[in-house]
């Protein structure tokens, strides 16, 4: 309704103002080839704006028909690029949809109406890899590498291609290659890196971890973890060749992870060698309040070169109150108490978790007891019967492999910090560390008969 009143009102107004405008007073004189027109003003301005009209319409009718090649170029050309989008996105979608070869004849398609669209050639390598056509996917992707637009993204196919046909040091060097181009790109930062830490190379991965971005707290979190991990392993390769240069490293690693426990084992093993006993005892206690590990409990009974069992014994209960807080404390406390034949403390220790849920490490233990307190040979044969049934003790475990210490990387994997202290699921514990480890040639400072504990677990294989 306001619309028609608009309508009518301005209607009303402009006829209004073309009947003044026509019978404006006055007359124009024209002359033109002989003849004289006398019109009255406001018919000449009425003429003159139909005459202008009239000529717009002209020239745009003439400009229409001029342009109409180019108007239909242009139309077809944007229905072609509509048709590439078109195929473009099906391509996508079937590949998606796990229709690879449907995916590649689209991609081509695509290319064939946008020659120019990057997208539409890595989509057709993608597909050519999802076939197994690697030969085609290799040329598409070096041929999207000359383009900066299109060069990362191709790097990233043939990473995953030399991935696919077990070529590692291709996949290596297609990430760095695109840790060239693009720094800041988290999968060939993590190839590097990964590369890195497998070969042992920590100086190199610790200043890419150093110059990791770190915004939240999470992340901040997660770069303190990967520093001491590293740290911690090259306290762990020079601790016999470099002993203070290891525990250097193995401080620094407590700075940024306090309670983390293969450091904290480097150090006060260090300290002992050291005759430092007091600085291993004090770091020890600190450890074992705050984890409960085995590993320190039956370092710390150890921290003092030359002990005998039953200092070593005395010493362990200065951390240590009975009735044992817990499984690990009451298993540490005992095996002490059995290097000290001292049977009944150690019976003491572990009575709390000698029930039906015994582990295999308390169900050993158990037996060791009854063999050399009683000689009752039938007791100590049934306990190791139940041992074999028994759950298990937590161990240092990664990606299904048991270790009898700690390593820095997964011997599966090549994965950096993979070792957890849990409860294994699988059953192929390693029976020895490795002879490469630092740790294995320890007890050579110390004498025969009181060399540290290494990676004593609770794991009674």
């Amino acid at each position: 309704m306001i619309r028609l009143a608009s309508w009518i009102i301005g209607s009303l107004i402009i006829a209004g103002i073309a009947a003044w405008v026509i019978a404006l007073p006055g007359t124009l004189t024209l002359e033109l080839a002989g003849y004289r027109l006398q019109p009255r003003l406001g018919t000449a301005v009425v003429i003159l704006l139909v005459a202008a009209a009239l000529v717009i319409a002209i020239w745009a009718v003439t400009r229409r028909i001029i342009g109409a090649p180019r108007a239909m170029a242009k139309r077809r050309a944007a229905r072609r690029r509509e048709q590439g989008v078109d195929a473009l996105s099906d391509a996508v979608i079937a590949l998606q949809a796990g229709d690879p070869a449907r995916a590649r004849l689209l991609a081509r398609e695509a290319q064939a109406r946008l020659p120019d669209n990057g997208a539409a050639k890595l989509l057709e390598a993608r597909a050519d890899l999802a076939l197994g056509d690697m030969p085609a996917a290799r040329e598409h992707y070096r041929a999207l590498i000359a383009s900066e637009n299109t060069a990362v993204a191709a790097l990233t196919g043939l990473y995953d291609q030399a991935r696919a046909q077990d070529r590692p040091d291709a996949a290596l060097t297609f990430a760095r290659k695109t840790l060239t181009l693009a720094p800041e790109t988290d999968w060939a930062s993590q190839a590097v890196f990964d590369d890195l830490a497998r070969r042992g190379q920590w100086a190199e991965a610790v200043g890419m971890v150093n110059a990791e971005p770190a915004a939240t707290r999470e992340e901040k979190a997660r770069k303190r973890r990967r520093q001491a991990v590293i740290e911690t392993a090259r306290a762990r390769e020079s601790e016999l060749s470099e002993p203070n240069s290891a525990l250097e490293h193995a401080l620094t690693a407590l700075k940024l992870v306090p309670d983390f426990v293969p450091a904290a084992l480097i150090a006060a093993r260090i300290y002992s060698n050291r005759n430092e006993a007091r600085r291993a005892q004090s770091l020890l206690r600190r450890i074992w309040r705050a984890t409960g590990h085995p590993d320190v409990a039956a370092l710390y009974a150890h921290s003092q070169p030359g002990a005998s069992a039953v200092d070593r014994l005395k010493r362990l209960g200065e951390i240590i109150e009975m009735p044992p807080p817990h499984r690990a404390a009451g298993m540490a406390m005992a095996r002490a108490a059995i290097d000290a034949y001292d049977w009944a403390r150690a019976r003491e220790a572990l009575a709390p978790f000698a029930d039906a849920e015994a582990t295999q490490g308390v169900a050993s233990l158990m037996a060791e007891i009854e063999e050399g307190q009683n000689g009752d040979q039938g007791k100590a044969r049934e306990w190791l019967a139940r041992a074999v049934r028994a759950p298990r003790d937590p161990a240092w475990t990664a990606d299904g492999i048991v270790s009898d210490e700690w390593e820095p990387v997964s011997p599966v994997t090549g994965r950096l910090d993979a070792f957890e202290w849990k409860v294994p699921v699988a059953s192929n514990a390693r029976p020895q560390v490795t002879s490469s480890s630092p740790a294995a040639a320890a007890p050579t400072l110390l004498p025969a008969d009181q060399s540290l504990p290494l990676a004593r677990t609770e794991n009674a294989q």
